[in-house]
């Protein structure tokens, strides 16, 4: 049995968090304690639903092996990810079949691997053919959704499929979507051009989510109506946001967030320059990009276009709250509580007794910035950085 201290994330007050085989036996409150204030925030462990790499880790390279899936989870854990669904996007048959074994062969390999892996995230290729909605997707493996071949890459995946995220625009989305729901898969709309009533039958269809909502679409659309206000009016819809601070503008988030409320969720869609220093890169795909000082990844040619999201999902909670547009509860929840909800988790409960010990200890500085002290997953310290090494 283990005693974890530090302050409650959401209270601000001393607490004991008691745990046992796992799981959280106990949280009782700690008055009178005279270093209150040098304590660390105690909070659910981040589950993060769009991962494609990090730290020069890229899981959308082939060949493919189990030792890359192990090495994203160690890094993952410093970011104080507990939960995160790695991201397959847009490729050949035989490559996404390639990285679904692969990560099977990871799971099967390792418990601590297994355990933080909630799920494999397919990205494509049932996307838009259009500029734009397609994103850096490449065009030539864009296909429309086919459950023959869907089938195949999870029997390679053992199963470990848990969200796709398709356009309906194409003839034949409907019966994929609804296959897809009864089989517990959720279908998330993203890199889509479809119109207002095809993202409405989608939703009937049993779509429950938008992916990194706002992005991944054309630059120019009708004033209304369009595939982004619809998707912002359905109510049972749920939406997931880069808020890195490039890819969204500060008043969309607002917006959104307003109207989605708890339906309303962070991801990091980051790619495997999320971590490294600023400077010249290739992409994948030998792409020239650069990375700024600011975190801003781009295109070296066209300065002006995001060459993907660099910054994991501690820095996307420290610029809700530095840009007030939510306190640190809901900045933490929605990259915690809410995706853990939407994906029925057994940490959706949050940090309360009987949940699982997928915790993590941190320090806020008074921009908002997030220093990961220690992560703990299902009550196993998996991270913790050195006192010395703390900035804040």
């Amino acid at each position: 049995m283990d005693e974890i201290h530090g302050k409650h994330y959401i209270t601000g007050e001393s607490i004991v968090v008691t745990v046992n085989e796992g799981i959280i036996t106990d949280i009782r409150n700690e008055p009178g304690d005279s270093n209150y204030k040098d304590k660390c925030y105690i909070a659910p462990g981040l589950v993060d639903l769009q991962m494609n790499g990090c730290m020069g880790i890229d899981l959308n390279v082939f060949p493919i092996d189990s030792e890359r899936v192990h090495s994203i989870v160690r890094e993952v854990w410093k970011e104080g990810v507990t939960t995160f669904f790695p991201t397959i996007t847009t490729n050949s048959a035989a490559n996404i079949s390639e990285a679904m074994t692969a990560i099977a062969k990871a799971c099967e390999e390792d418990s601590a691997t297994h355990d933080t892996l909630g799920g494999i995230h397919l990205e494509g290729p049932f996307i838009s053919l259009e500029n734009g909605p397609r994103g850096a997707h490449k065009r030539e493996y864009v296909c429309k959704p086919d459950w023959d071949a869907f089938v195949r890459w999870q029997e390679a995946a053992g199963g470990r499929i848990r969200i796709v995220t398709l356009s309906p625009e194409w003839p034949n989305s409907m019966d994929f979507i609804q296959r897809c729901s009864e089989n517990g898969i959720i279908v998330a709309i993203g890199h889509t051009a479809a119109s207002p009533e095809q993202i409405r039958d989608a939703v009937s269809a049993g779509a429950r989510m938008a992916t990194h909502f706002g992005n991944g679409a054309h630059l120019t659309l009708p004033r209304h109506p369009n595939y982004i206000w619809e998707q912002l009016a359905q109510d049972s819809l749920w939406v997931s946001l880069i808020a890195d601070g490039f890819h969204l503008p500060e008043s969309f988030l607002k917006v959104v967030m307003r109207v989605k409320q708890e339906c309303a969720i962070l991801v990091s869609d980051a790619v495997h320059l999320s971590g490294m220093p600023p400077g010249n890169y290739y992409s994948h795909n030998r792409i020239h990009v650069v990375k700024t000082n600011e975190g801003r990844l781009h295109l070296a040619d066209e300065p002006q276009l995001l060459a993907g999201s660099a910054q994991m999902l501690p820095w996307g909670i420290a610029h809700l709250i530095r840009k007030k547009l939510s306190s640190l509860h809901e900045a933490w929840d929605m990259a915690s509580v809410r995706p853990s909800t939407l994906m029925n988790l057994p940490t959706s409960i949050g940090l309360q007794k009987g949940a699982p010990a997928d915790l993590v200890l941190f320090k806020q500085a008074g921009d908002g910035s997030i220093c990961i002290r220690e992560t703990y997953k299902q009550g196993i310290s998996r991270y913790a950085i050195k006192a010395q090494n703390d900035m804040f």
